[in-house]
Parts: C-alpha cells; sequence; structure tokens
C-alpha cells in the first residue's frame, strides 16, 4: 500500500508488516519536500514517524483520543488521518494548519500549540471519558523538552495520584527547540541507559535466532520477558513516586517493539508513561546533523539543507546584537529566555556572556520570577520572549515585577499576526500589558527605533516592555534617524490636513504607503509613528485633538483591549470627541500563513486602509 492510498488508520492497521518499512520512507519524503517548499516544522517530524505508525497501528484512533504537545510533530499524524491530499497546502493561508486542529479532523482531539499542555489536557479527557462511563484509551505525546516545564509534573502529580486510567509517552530526543537544559534532561540520559539495554537486547536477540529448531521460540519468549530483563539495566524512581508505571526505554525506530508496547500499556487500569527513544531529524542528513537550525525551518534546498533566502532573524537578532553591545558596557546586563536561545536572537549573546545567559527551559513562569529575583539582586534583565509565550506569565508579571517596580524589560518577539497562526499570534501583548501599574510599553516598528529602545528601558527603574515583529523593517522611515536613545514621543513621517493616521509597531510600513494612494485621490493623510502605547504621549495628542483633525488608530493587534481603544478611553475621560477611526484585527483571527495574505484577509493591508480611510472621510462629509 502506498502513503497515497492511505485514507485513515484504519488503512494503516491493515497493512502488512513488511510494508511499513517503505511507507516510513514515502512519510519522509514527502515531509521534506512540503516543508522544503513551504516551510515548517522538520527535524521533530522526522524524528516520530515509525512512533506515529506504531500509535496508529496500536490504537483505535476512531474512539481512542491522542494529544500531541506542542504539536510541532504532528505531520505524520495528518498524512495517516485523511488529509494527504491535502498536505501541500499545510501552514499556506487557508490550508492545514501547522498544529493539530480539531475542526480540521475528528482525529485531531485537542488544539495545541504551546508546550507542556498535553497531559493535562488528556488528564481532563480521560475524566470525561470516566464520567460518561465510556470505554476508550487517552494518549498524551510528550517531548522530553515539555519536561522542562512545571506544567507537565503538576498533571502528572494529579494524574498519578488519582490512579487516573491513562497513557504518557515520552518522546524523547534529546532536544526541544534548543538544547534541553537542567536536571530532568540529565535524569532522562541516566533512564536512556546509554547503549546498554539496547545492544543487550540487540546481542541475546540475535544469539538466539541463530539455535538451531528452537531458537525462534526462544526469541519470542525472550521478547516476553525482556522487560524483567529491562529492569536489571533502567530502574525509574522519578515517574514511579509520581504514580506511574514506567515502560521503556523502547527504540522509536522499532515499529513492532512500540506496538508490543503499547498494547502492554493498554491492558493496565493505572496511569502508564512509555519512554520512547526517538533521533529527531531521522532521515534527512542535515536535520539530524543540525536538529536545531531545522527545527522550526523557512523554505530550504533539499539538497544542501540551506534556506532559499538568506535570513538574519530580522528583528530578533537586532535585539541580540544591541544586547551584547550593552552587555559589553555594563555588567550588569543580563539575559534569559525560555529554550528559545536561537530564535529570540540570543546565540550571539550566548557565546560572548555564557555566563550571563540564562536558559530556564519551557517555564516561562518561572523566566519572569527569576527576573524579578534578579532584578532585586542589582542586575539589569533582559527577558527575550515571544509575545504568545509571555501570555502565560501573566501573574508573575503583576505580582513579581510590577508591583514591586523592578526593572525588568521584556523583548517581546513575533508581536503581531504570525505565520504560525492562532496559537502564535502575537496580538493579545498590548490588552494584558498596558494596564500593568507602572510597566512602559513600546512598539518598534525599525531597527534603529528597537535599540534606541532597549538603551532608554535600561535608563528607567521600573519594568518595559518592548513588542517587535519578527520581520526586518529596515525600509521604514525611522530608519533614516539617529537614535541614540529612544525618546517616548509620538514622530510625524508624513504631514497631512485632512486626516491623521497614529500607526504603532511594524504597521508604520502599511500607513506611509496607505497616505501616498490617499494622495492621489486628494487626499492629505498625515502619518504618525506611536512607538510609545503606555503612558500615552498626551501632549502630541491633544494638540492633534485640540485641531480637530479626523484620527485613524491602526495596530497589528486585537482592537479590544488594544491601542485605539486606549486612544477613546482617553478621549472620553478628557471631554474629547474626535472623529475617530480604529482599524486593527476584529475577532479572533485564526489564520496562518504569509503575512502580507494575513493583512490583506484582515483589510489591514495598505490598499486596503487607504479605500477604508477614503470611505469614511466620505461618509462622513
Amino acid at each position: 500500500m502506498q502513503l497515497k492510498d492511505i485514507h485513515s488508520p484504519q488503512d494503516v492497521k491493515q497493512m502488512d508488516r513488511s510494508e511499513l518499512g517503505e511507507l516510513t520512507e514515502q512519510i519522509r519524503a514527502r515531509i521534506i519536500a512540503t516543508v522544503a517548499k513551504n516551510g515548517g516544522h522538520l527535524a521533530s517530524n522526522l524524528g516520530t514517524v515509525e512512533l506515529t505508525i506504531a500509535l496508529h497501528r496500536a490504537f483505535d484512533m476512531e474512539k481512542d483520543k491522542v494529544v500531541w504537545d506542542v504539536g510541532h510533530q504532528c505531520y505524520t499524524h495528518k498524512l495517516l488521518t485523511g488529509r494527504e491530499q491535502q498536505f501541500d497546502s499545510l501552514r499556506q493561508f487557508g490550508g492545514l494548519a501547522g498544529f493539530p486542529r480539531r475542526e480540521e479532523s475528528a482525529y485531531d482531539a485537542f488544539d495545541v500549540g504551546h508546550a507542556s499542555t498535553a497531559i493535562s489536557a488528556a488528564a481532563g479527557l480521560a475524566r470525561a471519558r470516566d464520567l460518561k462511563k465510556e470505554d476508550h484509551h487517552v494518549v498524551a505525546v510528550v517531548g522530553d523538552g515539555a519536561l522542562t516545564g512545571g506544567m507537565c509534573y503538576e498533571a502528572l502529580n494529579d494524574a498519578g495520584s488519582n490512579k487516573l486510567r491513562m497513557i504518557v509517552v515520552l518522546n524523547d530526543n534529546e532536544m526541544s527547540i534548543s538544547p534541553n537544559v537542567g536536571s530532568v534532561s540529565k535524569y532522562l540520559t541516566h533512564l536512556r541507559a546509554g547503549k546498554g539495554w539496547f545492544d543487550v537486547k540487540k546481542r541475546i536477540s540475535k544469539f538466539l535466532k541463530k539455535i538451531p529448531v528452537v531458537g525462534m521460540p526462544l526469541h519470542h519468549g525472550f521478547q516476553r520477558i525482556k522487560d524483567s530483563i529491562r529492569n536489571i539495566f533502567v530502574q525509574d524512581r522519578l515517574f514511579d513516586s509520581l504514580g506511574f508505571h514506567y515502560l521503556g526505554p523502547v527504540d522509536g525506530r522499532d515499529i513492532a517493539s512500540m506496538e508490543r508496547i503499547f498494547a502492554q500499556a493498554q491492558k493496565l487500569e493505572e496511569p502508564v508513561l512509555i519512554h520512547v527513544i526517538t533521533r529527531k531529524g531521522k532521515g534527512f542528513k542535515y536535520a539530524e546533523e543540525n536538529p536545531t537550525m531545522l527545527h522550526g525551518t523557512p523554505p530550504f534546498d533539499i539538497e544542501t539543507g540551506a534556506p532559499l533566502k538568506a535570513s538574519s532573524n530580522g528583528m530578533s537578532s537586532v535585539a541580540g546584537d544591541e544586547l551584547c553591545r550593552m552587555a559589553a558596557k555594563d555588567a550588569r546586563v543580563v539575559a534569559i529566555t525560555a529554550a528559545m536561545t536561537e530564535s529570540t536572537g540570543l546565540k550571539k549573546f550566548a557565546e560572548k556572556y555564557p555566563d550571563r545567559l540564562f536558559d530556564v527551559g519551557i517555564a516561562e513562569e518561572h523566566a519572569v520570577t527569576m527576573a524579578a529575583g534578579l532584578a532585586c539582586g542589582g542586575m539589569r534583565p533582559f527577558v527575550a520572549i515571544y509575545d504568545t509565550f509571555l501570555q502565560r506569565g501573566y501573574d508573575q508579571l503583576l505580582h513579581d515585577v510590577c508591583l514591586q517596580k523592578l526593572p525588568v524589560c521584556f523583548l517581546i518577539d513575533r508581536a503581531g499576526m504570525s505565520e504560525d497562526g492562532a496559537t502564535h499570534h502575537g496580538i493579545y501583548g498590548m490588552s494584558y500589558l498596558k494596564h500593568l501599574p507602572g510597566m512602559t510599553v513600546l512598539n518598534a516598528s525599525s531597527r534603529t527605533e528597537l535599540r534606541a529602545m532597549m538603551r532608554y528601558a535600561i535608563t528607567l527603574s521600573s519594568p518595559v516592555a518592548i513588542r517587535y515583529n519578527k520581520a526586518d523593517f529596515s525600509g521604514c522611515a525611522d530608519d533614516a534617524l539617529t537614535l541614540e536613545v529612544y525618546q517616548p514621543r509620538w514622530r510625524n513621517l508624513r504631514a497631512g490636513k485632512d486626516a491623521v493616521i497614529l500607526s504603532t509597531g511594524d504597521m508604520n510600513g502599511e500607513a506611509i504607503m496607505a497616505s501616498f494612494m490617499l494622495k492621489e485621490k486628494g487626499m492629505l493623510c498625515g502619518v504618525y509613528n506611536a512607538g510609545c502605547v503606555s503612558p500615552l504621549d498626551e501632549e502630541t495628542l491633544r494638540m492633534l485633538l485640540e485641531e480637530g483633525i479626523p484620527l485613524i488608530t491602526l495596530e497589528d493587534h486585537a482592537l479590544e483591549g488594544g491601542f485605539g481603544e486606549k486612544i477613546a478611553a482617553f478621549c472620553a475621560e478628557n471631554g474629547y470627541q474626535p472623529r475617530l477611526m480604529m482599524l486593527g484585527i476584529r475577532g479572533v483571527c485564526v489564520s496562518q500563513g504569509a503575512r502580507a495574505q494575513q493583512l490583506q484577509a484582515q483589510g489591514l493591508d495598505a490598499e486596503h486602509i487607504a479605500q477604508r480611510i477614503f470611505g469614511w472621510k466620505e461618509i462622513g462629509k
């Protein structure tokens, strides 16, 4: 049976075991070709091909529930669940999502995108099953990197202490996005038992098969008792103490062995953890040699593994370079990341100042509070984190940083719409940051402005959040300026008497282009770079309001709780009644794909902005 002939998990279950080797090759070839064209998560998906096939063969996907932690290893699952013909649209606008989505397939049990959530979700699904008197298995597939997140242990402790019938598959590939850190990683290294267990198992199996007549029966008997032998080599304490029956380690390349251990787990009426050893990037040498670089990758050349377009990691690299310059001048400067050293542009900082870079693993809450502790101790911490992941540290932002007025700077990467879709959009950051007491919120629109904002942040004795998109907006007007230290004043980028666009962050470029388009229609529309969101530049805002000029706010952000609403609230509180139009994201933004397509769909590209403003002007006549 060919991959193209598989339309459901039932087809996979019916395949002869001798066909599975060819199937794994076809799946890897399809994943490599698609990610090379569209970009996506490569190394993590290549490492779990056999594991996914074994799950689909051992469990009944028509009723059993499988939750994939993060979901950046779900591509094989998509291919085996009736989505093979759509797979070319992966991560494209209007196409298949890069993560599991319940609305996309009945085989996707839970929407994911952030790490360390699967065990909690599976515990909920298992409890729902029990309350409804149903009978099916619930499985959480969790990477070893996710175990650096505390939420996993909250869920393990709960499920184990309550003897909840569920299965956790630990996909141990020795990596998360950045190399794993901490005691958990060291413990898993111990559990892998080096090559001891796998080598002994292979030697005994090979020896038994060579014995005439009785060799094969002895070999089959060995397969039944090998778990007892395994206990000689591997002794688990951590998962056992949490109430889980530990099985493994099992070779993640051996589909038959995984099927057997999954079948064994299904017989146990208790929480089970199965330890599977996989290899990230398996089957593509460039991903095997450099799994970090090819974890989440843009389109690349299959022959060389190199990106099709040169990338400097955009604004992330700018932030990292500036932080290195600041650290050279100020010994108090330290950097913190939550398992995202390279993605947030801190690779160079880690090389230059290894003692001042703290990678805490997938533990955003801990990262924020530790930064507060560093600030209390007299350091100047910079926390480099994605907008979507900082949401997980909201309580710590308020309780541990803001209430103590501590000088922690948050370098908030990937602000705005993300190519990865709903779980990764950074479109709520202003909503949950701008009302925090004492928090200065800045939106950088250019490389020059980002650097200047970072230098400004270290002059303050209070918390600062600097938000910026991944893209490098080097063509923005502010890059022509020399900004040694940022001044929290809105800057006039383009004059106009008919209306003024107050644009914040990465929308300045669209605002300026829209202004040119409006001029062709006979409308002179000014543009201000409103980089400082909290506090507002009240002096400039009052000047514009007293002139009576119509105002348009423009943001790559949810309108509810965003920049526009803050302007509207200021006007209401101070007795102004301007003609005000707010442009931003309405409702829930679920699309993935190229930023340009997403802006167009939201009516936030330059052409649509110009059309909307001109129509609004005509209505107001």
